[in-house]
């Protein structure tokens, strides 16, 4: 789909993204062992435990004799602890019935009972305090009494994760975090609760961040490789094709005697030689006085202006041009088609399917016989999940254009997933071999090794995937991407941490505007444990992202980071690092 990533297949681990920054064992950088090494560090007392709710106190819910507030003569032989336990008894008991304020008269009094050494029993009566006063949401009074369980002791995982809860209620995403990134680490990621939150929590923050940083960020022009391989996606784009006979340049027409038909002032024929010379600084200046003028290409000028806002990450700029395209009946079909496909992809960047969904079916209503439409329609359903309308879509485009080795290869793919999914072994073989049948077929589609490469990965075949990587370096050399996931596969492979890094860094210095190398590295770092050079580099890929969907993505990660340096600071909790 234009202006998307490449699709690639779903971790197998289900876990989401962002606890690749908190160093959890992804299937593609270190498989389960650093998994595997924390959970016997850390110990198996905790199993069983994990996916429990926390609404409950602690201790005893056995009811003592007489009522609460009456004399009892045993209780005057009692040890200050033994009266504190008993209070706390009660209150457990009245908590279990509902009656929370009466469990808080309970658990105030073991508070004041309990002598201040006892810092485990002490820590569990706030505790319990801050549960009833959960119940009754009263979210400050939680904090204050988790605060305090939390100062008695620091790795208490219930009063972490109340705290934390509290914390979200009062719209305190940050320090919500960092207490349950703390829980999370101490819970070695088993507990599906507090993964939630954790979950939940980093995307408010990232689309928060996101929204305001998108809304005030420069344009950024991409590197010339990324603006080649987007326009390589395309077969129908009038507006990348070499300038034709009748779009001359005026020099040439003079020759002709065809000085009249377009003059010196065209902008959009400059913005074509511009593109032909990859000057693309200067095309959207010269689109925009073709548009200004009135001129004769004002459309190709409009559909060429928007595309290079899209390209910069300005969807707020382009979608006014792509509107007025679509709605220029004097424009031809294949221009309406085409600003309807980069139109849907927009919209599919900005999370609206429906909409984008609408744009591409109207595309295909328009233009039946444009490749592009059912291409980029395609990999559209992919993201979806719709696989089998995926496969129907390269089906006709492959139909319509016959050549199309990008079609090929992302059919293959998308018939791979599918039966990887659906854990069909015959069927992943089948596409499997369809891979090969596509390389065999068209040996110089860079795209059909890397599709490859990535479906061997994932069957753990390696050394074949790594050198369908090296296929595509030789028939890409500029392509940042293909080093980044060979470095990755080095890691998975061969646990080269040294050789993917070094990957990773000819990614970045074949192409600095790379986000996804920058934003792989930054992942590694997290795991070596490297957490101030981690945030830098999603630091650098948020000022590189190409929308708002990306760039709240990125913000999850390195708040992710953040907060683990924050809970190394105050608890000395740190996960194991490569």
């Amino acid at each position: 789909m234009a202006a998307s990533k490449p699709v690639e297949p779903q971790s197998g681990s289900g876990l989401p993204r962002w606890q690749l920054a908190l160093l959890v064992g992804t299937p593609i950088v270190l498989g389960v062992g650093a998994v595997y090494l924390w959970n016997r560090s850390r110990g198996k007392e905790k199993q069983g435990k994990r996916n429990g709710e926390r609404k409950t106190p602690e201790g005893s819910a056995s009811p003592v004799q007489g009522q609460h507030g009456a004399t009892n003569p045993e209780l005057e032989n009692m040890s200050p602890l033994d009266r504190a336990q008993s209070a706390k008894n009660k209150g457990n008991k009245y908590f279990k019935a509902g009656k929370y304020d009466q469990a808080i008269q309970c658990y105030t009094e073991a508070i004041s009972l309990c002598p201040k050494e006892q810092k485990g029993d002490l820590s569990t009566f706030y505790q319990n305090r801050a549960a009833a006063y959960e119940q009754q949401m009263k979210w400050t009074e939680v904090i204050q009494d988790c605060s305090q369980a939390v100062e008695l002791n620091p790795c208490y995982v219930k009063a972490l994760f109340r705290r934390a809860k509290a914390l979200e209620k009062l719209g305190n995403k940050k320090e919500c975090l960092e207490d349950v990134t703390a829980v999370c680490i101490l819970e070695v990621f088993q507990n599906q609760q507090s993964m939630l939150l954790a979950d939940k929590v980093l995307k408010q923050l990232g689309k928060e961040k996101a929204k305001e940083k998108y809304k005030n960020r420069e344009p950024l022009m991409p590197s010339p490789q990324f603006i080649k391989s987007y326009f390589s996606s395309f077969t129908d784009d009038i507006i990348s094709q070499p300038l034709q006979k009748g779009e001359k340049k005026d020099e040439d027409k003079d020759k002709e005697g065809e000085a009249s038909e377009v003059t010196g002032s065209s902008g959009y024929l400059k913005a074509k030689q511009y593109m032909e010379e990859e000057n693309y600084d200067k095309i959207i200046s010269e689109c925009t006085k073709e548009i200004e003028s009135g001129g004769r290409y004002t459309a190709e000028a409009l559909l060429l202006r928007a595309t290079f806002y899209l390209l910069i990450g300005n969807a707020t700029a382009a979608q006014p041009d792509l509107d007025r395209v679509i709605n220029m009946d004097d424009a031809s079909v294949k221009l309406r088609a085409n600003a309807l496909i980069k139109r849907g992809s927009m919209y599919m960047q900005q999370q609206q399917p429906q909409l984008s969904t609408q744009d591409f079916n109207m595309a295909a209503e328009i233009d039946p016989r444009n490749a592009d439409v059912y291409h980029h329609r395609g990999q559209l359903k992919i993201l979806l999940d719709q696989v089998e309308e995926a496969v129907g879509d390269f089906d006709e485009c492959i139909k319509l254009r016959p050549d199309s080795a990008l079609a090929q290869a992302q059919k293959c793919f998308a018939l791979y997933r599918q039966a990887y999914t659906g854990n069909n072994p015959s069927q992943v073989q089948k596409a499997m071999d369809g891979f090969e049948d596509v390389i065999r077929r068209f040996p110089k589609c860079a795209e059909g090794y890397a599709l490859y490469a990535q479906a061997l990965t994932d069957q753990q075949q390696f050394g074949k995937a790594d050198e369908m990587y090296d296929k595509c370096i030789e028939l890409e050399p500029d392509n940042a991407t293909t080093y980044v996931h060979k470095g990755l596969l080095q890691l998975q492979w061969k646990q080269d941490l040294e050789m993917g890094l070094e990957l990773i860094s000819k990614a970045i210095e074949i192409d600095n505007k790379c986000d996804f190398a920058y934003e792989t590295m930054g992942t590694i770092e997290v795991q070596r444990g490297n957490l101030d050079k981690a945030i830098d580099m999603f630091n650098k890929a948020i000022n590189l992202a190409k929308s708002e969907m990306e760039m709240a993505h990125l913000y999850s990660l390195c708040d992710a980071a953040y907060a683990q340096t924050e809970v190394a600071k105050k608890y000395g909790l740190k996960p194991p690092t490569l």
